[in-house]
């Protein structure tokens, strides 16, 4: 039996809302382009009950399966930025600041042969 986790069980209500979002905004851009379900269901090579569950924004469909639906709809190039560690302000700054303040010192060498 697989064991679900706990943010796939209960996810916080902004992860909620993040899927739900990108769910309906993936059905859109499928209706849009006039496509079925079943004709992106086979593109991305997932049933369409699979395809269902993205659409409707479910925390335990795999994230293969919404990025799949996202390169299928042309939408994939737009994920290079989440993530990305050049526009990580806050991570920049905590590794700033843990970062030494001054050059290590030289160590002397031994020349004695």
């Amino acid at each position: 039996m697989t064991r679900i986790s706990k943010i796939s069980q209960a996810p916080p209500a902004a992860v909620e809302e993040a899927l739900i979002r990108l769910g309906r905004n993936i059905r859109t851009a499928r209706l849009r382009r006039r496509l079925t379900g079943e004709n992106l269901a086979e593109r991305i090579g997932i049933s369409r009950k699979v395809l269902a569950d993205i659409e409707k924004g479910k925390p335990t469909t795999a994230m293969a399966a919404y990025l799949g639906a996202l390169w299928a709809l042309g939408f994939l190039k737009q994920l290079k930025d989440v993530a990305d560690p050049d526009r990580d302000e806050e991570g920049k700054i905590l590794e700033r600041a843990r970062s030494p303040k001054t050059a290590p010192k030289r160590r002397k060498i031994d020349d004695d042969f």
